[in-house]
């Protein structure tokens, strides 16, 4: 049997088959889980280790450390299975082994020689391309999909998120004219293609077109705000364009219509709610209780620190946030520590880039202003190892901005705003910090 992209399979049931197509889709638009189709492919064909793997695959890509022992379980089920499958179903379980050593890189590697073999097998695109956001691999994440995607057919079902994911790459490669005329290409179709309205926002995100990057996000809620895994990160990019206006108001209240804190989100749901909160407190306005709820119920335990550099900062700025400096500081230690014995390939992230922004940070928040500038600005030009997006990364500047208003030397705020200034000119949140560092005249050219 063969898949919709003309891949061989090794069930024999339609039943299954036709179950992790739809967990597929699940997995590229982020509408609902594809637990339950998974589940129902296994009970279709419980020889077939697929739906195993996809599921095992599907857990890990969460990056929650709670989630690991159940992906391993899944992936020990399907051992005895591995004679029956064929070779890139059985390539699929050596990727997520390398995964769950902790390796990100081999496993990229992995799925890379997948696509070199068989360009349109979408799990292993749609698990590399989130990894390389994850590891912060801007060339990957568009070049990769350009090494398949013409040979995906337009009338495939999954060709509009394949098309959303070359969009976002385009954008992380400042591409933007042809990152933003490609995400449109996805949605014009009619698809509904989350990841696609989320290159297009970060498109205007980065052009400082607040007003339109507002607007597009109304124009496509429909196709993202209900009943979409990807919502809260959505809502985060609504949030920006607020928060570029310098409306706290209504990025607060987008916080909470789409981030407000719940004890049983993972921890990848807490991170644009702690990354709005910060912002908004960097530049004054009052986030009230927001922060204690969202401490609450973030997996702060030993097995949870060091795994991901990006989540870790996160969490800190969560526990400051709240006002928990002693845990703030307990954290950062706990987290260095627990990545120096990970060995995984975060471990020389963690050092070079994790642990110099924890500590910037808490530079910061214990009012050593002049240290917090001395210890992040460096590791700025390094931060693309540390994951996440240029638009996610912008925090960094943000708390050197915020740092220097109060620092003894305002080179680098001056410096920053110069390049805010051209990237982003004349919007409500540069002119904020063109008057708090005293710069309110000067202009671009």
């Amino acid at each position: 049997m063969f898949d919709l992209r003309g891949i061989a399979v090794s069930t024999r049931s339609a039943e299954a088959l036709a179950a992790t197509e739809r967990a597929l889709w699940r997995m590229m638009s982020f509408y609902g889980t594809p637990v339950d189709d998974l589940l129902a492919a296994h009970a279709a064909d419980p020889a077939w280790p697929l739906p195993l793997v996809m599921h095992a695959g599907f857990l890990l890509s969460l990056t929650e450390p709670s989630l690991v022992p159940e992906a391993r379980a899944l992936l020990d089920l399907a051992e005895p299975m591995i004679a029956r499958a064929n070779h890139r179903e059985r390539d699929h379980i050596v990727a997520l082994h390398t995964l769950l050593a902790g390796d990100w890189h081999g496993a990229c590697r992995e799925w890379e020689a997948l696509l070199l073999h068989e360009p349109r097998d979408a799990l292993a695109l749609q698990w590399a391309h989130l990894f390389d956001f994850y590891r912060g691999d801007a060339v990957q994440l568009r070049q990769r999909v350009a090494r398949v995607l013409p040979e995906w057919s337009e009338a495939d079902p999954l060709y509009p998120y394949a098309l959303g994911q070359y969009a976002f790459g385009l954008e992380e490669c400042q591409l933007y004219a042809q990152a933003e005329a490609t995400g449109r290409r996805a949605l014009a179709g009619g698809a509904k293609v989350p990841w696609a309205i989320h290159a297009v926002a970060h498109v205007m995100e980065m052009q400082g077109r607040y007003l339109e990057g507002g607007a597009w996000m109304t124009q496509w809620q429909g196709d993202w705000a209900e009943g979409n895994g990807f919502s809260g990160h959505l809502g985060w990019h609504q949030a920006l364009f607020a928060l570029e206006a310098l409306d706290h108001a209504e990025a607060l209240r987008l916080f909470d219509a789409h981030l407000h804190a719940d004890p049983a989100q993972i921890t990848l749901q807490r991170l644009d709610a702690s990354s709005l909160l910060w912002r908004l407190q960097l530049v004054g306005a009052d986030v009230g209780a927001r922060w204690a709820g969202l401490v609450e119920g973030w997996d702060l335990s030993d097995h949870a620190a060091g795994i991901y550099p990006f989540n870790d900062l996160h969490a800190l700025l969560a526990l400051i946030g709240a006002g928990d400096l002693t845990a703030a500081q307990d954290w950062a230690r706990r987290v260095a520590l627990q990545a120096e014995r990970s060995g995984g390939s975060n471990r020389a992230v963690a050092r070079d880039v994790g642990g110099p922004l924890m500590r910037g940070v808490l530079a910061l928040a214990l009012g050593r202003f002049d240290e917090a500038i001395e210890t992040l600005y460096p590791v700025r030009a390094l931060a693309s190892r540390f994951g996440g997006s240029h638009a996610q990364r912008d925090l960094i500047d943000q708390t050197l901005l915020a740092a220097a208003v109060r620092a003894t030397d305002r080179a680098v705020g001056r410096a920053l705003l110069n390049e805010r200034r051209l990237g982003k000119p004349e919007t409500p949140l540069t002119d904020h910090w063109a008057r708090r560092l005293g710069l309110r005249h000067a202009r671009a050219a």
